[in-house]
């Protein structure tokens, strides 16, 4: 009998946090429901697809998460944090940037995968009252640190 753990999956994401090209203190956030079938507010980000930089990612799943174009300023840093789906353990890890946007209109409509509910601006400051996950509110601090 095997009574050895699977090797869990791993998954590499990215995306982040991208400043109004009108207002540089408001980034763009996602709602999206969460496991439990609630809204939360979270950094847009997504899986890397095969032939992209991380940077890339972040780019194109802000994309199509936002609406919005943008450019990358700086890596702003990574996450990671295993979690289960059934019997599945995956083990994930973020890679956050801080982006300028280019051009594009702020809307949900984009996403091809139907996840987004909303996309809004939100001030800098005030993502420590509204992203859903801690790790997301360390991101944002950084952010708002490194813009100070």
């Amino acid at each position: 009998m095997n009574t050895s753990r699977p090797r869990p999956q791993i998954e590499v994401s990215a995306g982040g946090l991208v400043q109004s090209l009108t207002d540089p203190e408001l980034v763009a956030l996602i709602s999206h429901k969460n496991r439990g079938g609630k809204a939360d507010w979270c950094i847009p980000k997504g899986h890397v697809e095969a032939g992209e930089d991380l940077a890339q990612t972040a780019v194109r799943e802000i994309s199509e998460e936002t609406g919005i174009e943008a450019e990358v300023v700086e890596k702003l840093g990574e996450i990671s944090y295993s979690f289960k789906i059934g019997p599945q353990r995956i083990k994930k890890t973020v890679h956050h940037f801080l982006l300028r946007q280019t051009g594009g209109e702020l809307s949900s409509d984009m996403d091809p995968t139907g996840e987004v509910i909303e996309a809004k601006w939100f001030k800098l400051s005030e993502l420590e009252s509204i992203l859903a996950h801690e790790n997301e509110r360390k991101v944002a601090n950084l952010a708002l640190e490194r813009l100070s």
